[in-house]
């Protein structure tokens, strides 16, 4: 697989979504997210939604008002271990 650095570039603009996406090693809720990484929720809850939107995060629940579940798409784990 050939590395998308725009997309490296994009996660590495923010240190929230490079925190939220690493830490989603398993399927977690933004809360579970805050507790480990302590960041405000907002920051969490607007970095998981650009992370959907380059199809790095999916949101298993997206109709849940409360305990939505997200966990790293295979793109998403890919891009991981670029920035490692």
């Amino acid at each position: 697989m050939a590395t998308d650095w725009q997309l490296i570039s994009f996660v590495k603009r923010s240190r929230y979504r490079e925190q939220v996406l690493k830490a989603l090693d398993k399927p977690k809720t933004p809360t579970q997210i805050k507790k480990e990484i302590k960041i405000d929720k907002a920051h969490i809850t607007r970095a998981l939604q650009s992370l959907m939107e380059k199809k790095l995060v999916v949101c298993h629940t997206p109709k849940a008002r409360k305990y939505k579940i997200f966990e790293r798409t295979n793109k998403g784990n890919n891009m991981v271990k670029g920035l490692a």
